[in-house]
């Protein structure tokens, strides 16, 4: 039986469970499980906010969210975007998931992972998703594909990026509602909490999951000069006072959202959580500038987004849930991680979770309650593979409570040096060794995956057509990946293949174009190929014909889809945008 049946069976099983419940404690009263809201925001630092130390930003929601919070001051994440989601949703190592970079087909997380929404799903949960998914734009990997019910979303790993609506800047952009493209007013961050706000408002009287997970303040760095302008005339420097402006606004929002949580009267039965995605990516300048501009922030930490030291993956981590007893101000300072996430969440809401691959992650319950005596040694692993195939002791760390081993080399003495200026691998070879051994059983654990490819499903119905976009592209050079529309406005000269399954045997219109159909901008090409498992076509174009278009049938299987078009100068790139439709069984 595959993932969704089982899934499906295990939540029809739930749903009788907790039918019959209801009917025997009817004359206790209902039973509520709580809800969960979780926020995520991008390449926002433990530093970035003013609770933490930073003088400068103004993030008073945050910090009153702070207080209330038990609070986990040595959580890590992965240092990079994608690899910290697909941890996150599935409680296990981001490799595992088939995910280790943000593009170059690495952003995509394996379906048969099992995500906290399917889990609350399965237990009756109304679930949804608004903004960043960055896991996969096509079936089965969207998130409405993943435990979902509702789902709004920009494409790709930002707005304004390659697979997203043409000509999003963040302003009255268009997004999509469970795959269909729709026209939304304000600002992309206002967007995505006036729509969580909605769905919570039509589910206030039932149990909810929602991730909430900003694009903000992940660059192109576009804001209001209303929320910039007041930290220039500071001495921020632009884009920090834009960064900054950013997450103040992401601020504004999150006041809202705990303001209706408490209108509603649902505060109290609400397991609240903000963390963020990896280190800082524009709040710190190792080297200062003028000595009369900020500097920035980063709380003592070596290391920004993308970073092996703590500074690239040690980030926020708020809890906040009153009827459980989770209430602040009140820090937990054992290490934790994003994997840790999901097994928490099923304990605190005390639902089942269905059968599913093993979790690296384990419950934090007993931190959260404050059980002193329960300090378990960890050991745990954080890398930056933001390449074609893993490269052992790449951008990595192993970390306990006390030590970090960072790329198989330095030690350092995190208690005793938490800025990670002084390498004592010298002094303590037996610690270098003993973590050297334990990252090597990680490693050995990983690689079973690195061969595998995560696949886009081609003729399914819930996806006909199939938009692929050249962000997806598997290449072995970062250079030949067209991620954003700004190399597409360029032409850049890079090519890959997209690792699809053919899904339904049938006919099959597979159409080839430089621009996207919204620009519907001339092809630029005098030929134009297709290679698909083993379909090969060709044809000559007219270099301002908009499309190449070749029909085809195909055959249920695991293949590689990949396109050429030869410009008027005899050069040949990818075609960046194709569309796959089954047009006949």
């Amino acid at each position: 039986m595959d993932r969704a049946k089982v899934v499906g069976t295990w939540a029809a099983l739930m749903g009788w469970m907790v039918f019959a419940g209801a009917l025997a404690s009817a004359a206790a009263g209902p039973i509520r499980r709580p809800n969960v809201v979780l926020v995520i925001t991008d390449d926002q630092g433990y530093g970035d906010i003013g609770a933490h130390g930073n003088g400068m930003i103004h993030t008073p929601n945050l910090d009153r969210l702070h207080r209330q919070s038990v609070r986990l001051t040595d959580f890590h994440v992965d240092p990079t975007c994608s690899p910290t989601r697909s941890a996150l949703m599935s409680g296990r190592y981001s490799t595992r998931t088939g995910v280790w970079h943000t593009i170059m087909g690495r952003s995509l997380m394996s379906p048969d992972e099992l995500t906290i929404a399917e889990v609350f799903q399965a237990a009756g949960y109304r679930t949804a998703m608004f903004g960043k998914w960055h896991l996969g734009d096509n079936y089965p990997l969207r998130a409405q594909d993943q435990g979902f019910d509702e789902v709004v979303c920009h494409k790709g790993g930002g707005v304004g990026q390659g697979p997203d609506w043409w000509g999003n800047d963040y302003f009255d952009d268009t997004y999509f509602r469970n795959g269909k493209p729709e026209g939304f007013t304000g600002y992309c961050t206002d967007v995505w909490f006036r729509e969580a706000i909605r769905f919570i408002r039509r589910n206030k009287d039932r149990s909810f999951f929602v991730y909430l997970a900003t694009n903000a303040p992940h660059g192109p760095l576009n804001v209001a000069e209303e929320y910039s302008r007041p930290y220039e005339e500071k001495g921020v420097p632009s884009n920090m006072a834009k960064f900054y402006g950013m997450i103040t606004n992401i601020d504004e929002n999150m006041g809202r959202l705990m303001h209706e949580l408490d209108r509603l009267g649902i505060a109290e039965d609400t397991i609240l959580i903000f963390t963020t995605d990896n280190g800082t990516a524009a709040g710190w300048r190792a080297r200062p500038g003028k000595p009369d501009r900020w500097r920035g922030f980063n709380a003592g930490m070596r290391g920004t987004k993308g970073s092996e030291y703590d500074g690239g993956h040690r980030v926020a981590f708020f809890i906040r849930y009153p009827r459980g007893g989770l209430v602040g101000p009140r820090d937990v300072d054992q290490l934790t991680a994003h994997i840790d996430v999901l097994p928490t969440l099923v304990e605190l809401a005390g639902v089942q979770k269905p059968p599913g691959p093993p979790l690296d992650g384990r419950s934090l319950v007993p931190l959260l309650r404050g059980d002193a005596s329960y300090r378990p040694g960890r050991t745990l692993f954080v890398h930056s593979q933001r390449v074609a195939y893993p490269e052992k002791w790449r951008k990595c760390a192993v970390m306990t409570e006390r030590w970090r081993l960072v790329n198989g080399r330095e030690l350092y003495d995190i208690q005793a040096d938490p800025g990670q200026r002084h390498d004592i691998a010298a002094q303590h070879p037996d610690v270098v060794v003993r973590l050297r051994a334990a990252y090597d059983r990680w490693w050995n654990s990983l690689s079973v995956v690195f061969d595998r490819y995560v696949r886009i499903g081609l003729g399914s119905d819930e996806e006909n057509p199939v938009r692929l976009h050249g962000h997806d592209w598997h290449v072995t050079s970062q250079a030949m990946c067209p991620w954003n529309q700004g190399h597409v406005q360029k032409g850049l000269m890079g090519n890959g293949f997209w690792a699809v399954e053919v899904l339904r045997a049938g006919t099959y219109e597979l159409e080839l174009r430089r621009w996207p159909r919204p620009v519907d901008g001339p092809i630029e090409a005098t030929r134009a190929r297709v290679e698909i498992g083993p379909v090969e076509l060709e044809k000559p174009v007219k270099p301002k014909d908009t499309k190449a278009v070749f029909r085809t049938r195909l055959q249920p299987g695991k293949m590689r889809l990949q396109t050429w078009l030869t410009t008027p100068d005899g050069r040949t790139r990818g075609a960046y945008f194709v569309s796959v439709t089954r047009v006949e069984k």
